[in-house]
């Protein structure tokens, strides 16, 4: 900053502005006056900056404080205790311009009476020393005055002698000294560490290795070197009979013969990397599902002994136990749009991920999940649109059927690695125009050769498709026609379809399938006679998400709708047995396989309900809220284990397991018979 103009006094001169001390050469030597004062002239510099009077006169205060410009303030220190990063509001400000060790000791100390008092057995080492080397006899001390008639005496005229000559003036300067003594002649000055000559030196180069010594290796080792050995005898026994047939030849006189190849010895087998062959791959499954066990044991005990023992003290209740939850990171803000158990390996199941909310489509995710290793799944696959549907074939349990929201339907074979279907459809081989619901493998007769599953669509098809050698030759087994109640639409119904949105095949007539239509309404069709329905039935006012035959009734049926109900239907009668609100929208519904009367269906409010029919026809035994603030979508029954799974619309699947109540019974079909008929008996009365 430049300085500031100082204000004029009155009737004086302004002082001229200095510049750094920059003088003018001074004046010719004919004008030079030796008694004349010097004069300096300030040059002020072309780019000084010009301030104003009211400028100059402005105080600006700066204030210092001990902060550290260079401190860092935003630390963050990782807290144990709330398992999270906290910023630091101490900061540590002190900076050292220098410091160094000091040699100083208080004169009180110890240490410094013990220096004190070798620093005086010294200099009486060295005045004895010489007086020694002077001729003078030696220092009487204190304790031997007094001690002998002739030495008193020559020890008086010593000092008589002494007292006669001059006195030298006594040094003070010690008993003046600073008792902390901080000036120190070895604190003045910086000694450099010395440097030794090997340190100057590089290391030698150094290598670690480390090995194992155990049987195996040592017996490998031990035949090769007896390999080793072995080719060397051959080939030291080689060399003399090639130089005996050289000494014969040249004893016959005959030119020495000529050197035969040797065939080259047979390239050695590489043995398969330990770390990334199949053993190393199916150690590492293993190991992995031993460490999920391990951690997930208290789960793992659950499933295997958890009985609730609060049932043995109530009757037609029951409830379910959380176990174990699937979620993948891949399956993010995907639905739950199908479960299907495998039916071979009882603890595997796929899952497909897609989007029940038509505006937001996004690809699909398969995940093919194991109850021994809930941290990952066994298996993914990608879809360019999401998965709608799937299902296990019965007998080959590697084929997994998919249906998409784009039409397409597809096989994969679990057992592939690559990222692709094994079958595929296309436009040009029958793809659906609409979402595929529903997929189902069909038992293969003894006069069919190939594979075939069926698929029902929004367009209004059921079709049948037959894997052939290179692709899915479809055939279309009913065409879903729109039924309406008047007969004056029937013209205008006449050619549009009803949009098919599930379907199930009965166990004893494989010939025969019921489709719930979006009309709400359930048809009944036959593989032989597909120009019309046998059946409809008419109970739902909106549209069938599930239909489900009974595994042990051939004759009875279940359909769930999104008017909030699950009804019990005889395929003889037009109307339903039994008709259960949920006062919910209901998603599926699923029969129990470990008994004929029991089954459970989900709905959007987050709920599970399981009802046994033979214990109460009107209320469920087990009403249980699964889920906060999500909707589940599908339900699936183990068939072996007394679990089921249930998946909700942010792609999580929780596997539940059943109280003894929610298992009672059996698999007899005479009890749903029973029931069957009683409530026709009470329908016709």
């Amino acid at each position: 900053m430049p300085p500031r103009k100082a204000p004029e006094k009155d009737g004086a001169k302004p002082k001229a502005k200095k510049d750094k001390g920059v003088k003018k050469p001074s004046a010719p030597a004919a004008d030079f006056d030796a008694f004349e004062e010097a004069k300096t002239v300030i040059i002020v510099p072309a780019n000084q900056l010009e301030l104003t009077q009211k400028e100059m006169d402005e105080e600006i205060t700066k204030q210092l404080t001990a902060n550290n410009p260079n401190a860092p303030a935003n630390i963050a220190r990782y807290n144990t205790k709330e398992r999270e990063y906290k910023f630091e509001p101490m900061i540590d400000q002190l900076v050292m311009h220098f410091a160094s060790d000091g040699y100083l000791l208080h004169r009180e100390s110890d240490a410094a009476k013990q220096q004190l008092q070798l620093e005086a057995m010294e200099a009486e080492a060295i005045e004895e020393y010489e007086r020694a080397v002077a001729g003078l006899p030696k220092k009487a001390k204190a304790g031997e005055e007094g001690e002998g008639g002739e030495g008193g005496d020559d020890a008086d005229a010593d000092n008589n002698d002494d007292d006669d000559a001059p006195r030298e003036p006594v040094d003070d300067s010690k008993a003046l000294r600073n008792q902390f003594n901080f000036s120190e002649r070895a604190a003045q000055t910086v000694n450099n560490p010395t440097r030794e000559r090997q340190s100057a030196t590089e290391p030698p180069p150094s290598q670690q290795f480390t090995a194992s010594a155990t049987q195996w290796e040592m017996y490998d080792a031990y035949m090769e070197d007896q390999l080793r050995v072995a080719i060397q005898r051959d080939m030291i026994k080689k060399q003399k009979q090639r130089e005996k047939e050289a000494e014969e030849a040249e004893e016959a006189g005959e030119p020495p013969p000529k050197k035969k190849e040797e065939p080259k010895p047979p390239p050695k087998e590489k043995k398969p990397e330990m770390m990334a062959g199949v053993p190393m791959t199916r150690a590492v499954k293993v190991m992995e599902r031993m460490v999920n066990q391990n951690s997930y044991d208290d789960i793992a005990q659950d499933f295997k002994y958890w009985e609730d023992q609060s049932d043995r003290f109530r009757e037609g209740e029951g409830t379910l136990l959380p176990l174990w939850k699937f979620y993948n990171e891949r399956a993010k803000r995907r639905h739950v749009t199908a479960i299907a158990w495998n039916p071979t390996y009882h603890d595997l199941f796929a899952v497909g991920y897609g989007s029940f909310d038509f505006v937001k489509q996004m690809s699909g995710l398969i995940c093919c999940y194991s109850l021994k290793n809930p941290s990952h799944p066994e298996y993914t696959f990608t879809t360019d649109s999401g998965v709608m549907c799937l299902d296990f074939h019965p007998h080959h349990p590697s084929l997994l059927a998919v249906g998409l929201y784009d039409g397409s339907v597809m096989v994969y074979d679990v057992r592939n690695k690559v990222n692709r279907p094994i079958r595929q459809c296309t436009v040009k081989t029958g793809k659906h125009t609409d979402p595929v619901w529903q997929v189902k493998w069909q038992d293969q007769d003894l006069s069919e050769r190939s594979l075939n599953f069926c698929s029902v669509s929004s367009d209004g098809r059921v079709t049948t498709w037959t894997m052939s050698k290179s692709e899915l030759v479809h055939e279309d087994l009913m065409e879903l026609k729109l039924v309406t109640a008047d007969a004056d639409d029937d013209a205008d119904a006449l050619g549009s379809l009803a949009g098919g949105c599930c379907f199930d095949f009965n166990k004893a007539q494989d010939h025969l399938f019921v489709v719930g239509t979006e009309e709400g309404h359930v048809h009944k069709c036959s593989k032989a006679y597909n120009s019309q329905y046998l059946e409809t039935y008419v109970g739902h006012n909106m549209a069938v998400y599930s239909v489900q035959w009974n595994p042990f009734h051939q004759k009875a049926f279940l359909s769930a709708s999104a008017d909030w109900s699950v009804k019990l239907w005889e395929h003889n009668s037009s109307r339903p047995l039994m008709s259960f609100d949920l006062n919910n929208a209901v998603g599926d519904v699923a029969w129990s396989p470990l008994n004929s009367t029991s089954f459970a269906a989900v709905t959007s409010d987050g709920k599970v309900h399981v009802y046994d029919l033979d214990i109460n026809k009107h209320e469920p035994i087990c009403e249980q809220k699964i889920v906060r603030k999500a909707k589940l979508t599908k339900v699936a029954f183990n068939p072996e284990h007394p679990v089921l799974l249930v998946g909700d619309d942010r792609g999580c699947v929780t596997c539940l397991k059943l109280s003894p109540n929610l298992r009672k019974g059996g698999a007899e079909p005479e009890r749903m018979e029973t029931l069957v008929d009683t409530a026709l008996k009470g329908e016709q009365a």
